[in-house]
C-alpha cells in the first residue's frame, strides 16, 4: 500500500486499493479512531464474519465500549448483498443519508465508514452501477457530515478495474492521472490532475457512468486543478453536455486551454481562466 494515509477531515472520501490485508487494518483502525475521537460514529462494512470483523478492530482504542453504547457498528457484506447483487446507486446512497441523520439525531457530530466494496464490483455490470454511486455520494458527504474510505482488493480486482472506481475520489492511493469528483453546487463537476491519449477512454467512461447533471442548461466544471487536458477529452465533455442538451462553462488556470477550444471550434464551451 503506498502514498500517503487519508486525513481525518469533515469531509474524506478515499479510495483505497490494497494487496495487503494487514495494512488495510491498521489503516482503518487509525481512521475510524479518529470518528471516535470526534464524536462520530463510526461503522466497518466487509466481507468478513462479524468475529472477524470485531477481531480486525483489536487495536482500535475503546473497541468494546464503543461497540456496547452503539458508536461501533460492524457489518458483513454477505449478510447485506447478494454475491451477484448490482446495487442500485440511488438506493445506496439513501441508506448512508438515513444512517447519517440518524447518528445526527442519537447525538454524533457525523458518520465515518470504512467499506470493503470488493465482492460489489466483480463484474463489469456491478462497475458501472458502482461508480455511479461513487459519484453520488461524494455529492452528499460534501455537504453533510458523512467521510468514507472505499476499500479495494489489487489482488482480486486488478489495477484496471479499481482505476475505473479510483478516478472517482477525490483522494486516493491507486495510479491514476485524474480525479473527477462532486462539488458542493449542483450542476457543478471537478477535474484534478492530467487528462492525456492515454487515459481518454477512462475518462470518457468515468463521465458516462458519473453522469454529472446541468443545472440551467449549463454544465460547470471546475478544471482548475487540471495540469493538462487534450482534445479527446474535451470532446467528451462536448459530447456529454450534448446529450443534455447543455453547454459547459469550463473553469481553467491556463489560457492553453482557452485557445485550444477556440481551435477546435467548440461552441458549447465558454472558458474562464481563473488566476
Amino acid at each position: 500500500m503506498t502514498n500517503a494515509s487519508p486525513p481525518s477531515t469533515a469531509h474524506a472520501h478515499v479510495c483505497l486499493a490494497y494487496d495487503d490485508p494487514a495494512a488495510l487494518d491498521a489503516r482503518m483502525v487509525s481512521f475510524l479512531a479518529a470518528g471516535l475521537a470526534a464524536g462520530e460514529r463510526i461503522a466497518l462494512i466487509a466481507p468478513s464474519t462479524p468475529d472477524e470483523l470485531t477481531r480486525r478492530l483489536d487495536r482500535l482504542p475503546g473497541r468494546d465500549a464503543a461497540l456496547r453504547r452503539g458508536a461501533l457498528r460492524l457489518l458483513s457484506v454477505e449478510q447485506m448483498y447478494r454475491a451477484d447483487e448490482v446495487v442500485d446507486p440511488l438506493t445506496q446512497v439513501r441508506a448512508y443519508q438515513a444512517a447519517t441523520e440518524d447518528a445526527l439525531a442519537a447525538g454524533y457530530t457525523g458518520l465515518r465508514v470504512v467499506a470493503d466494496a470488493t465482492p460489489l464490483v466483480r463484474t463489469p455490470a456491478q462497475r458501472d452501477a458502482f461508480a455511479r454511486y461513487e459519484y453520488l455520494i461524494d455529492g452528499y458527504m460534501r455537504d453533510r457530515p458523512m467521510s468514507a474510505i472505499c476499500a479495494y482488493d489489487r489482488r482480486e480486482l486488478g489495477d484496471p478495474a479499481i482505476a475505473e472506481l479510483a478516478c472517482l475520489h477525490p483522494q486516493t492511493n491507486a495510479d491514476v492521472l485524474f480525479r473527477l469528483h462532486a462539488a458542493t453546487d449542483p450542476g457543478v463537476v471537478t477535474l484534478h490532475g492530467e487528462l492525456d491519449p492515454s487515459n481518454h477512454r477512462l475518462f470518457a467512461a468515468a463521465l458516462g457512468r458519473a453522469d454529472p447533471r446541468p443545472a440551467g442548461g449549463r454544465l460547470v466544471v471546475d478544471a482548475t486543478g487540471l495540469r493538462f487536458v487534450d482534445h479527446r477529452n474535451l470532446l467528451h465533455l462536448r459530447n456529454h453536455a450534448r446529450r443534455h442538451g447543455a453547454t459547459v462553462m469550463l473553469r481553467a488556470s491556463r489560457s492553453a486551454v482557452a485557445r485550444l477550444v477556440e481551435l477546435l471550434d467548440l461552441a458549447e464551451f465558454q472558458v474562464e481562466v481563473v488566476r
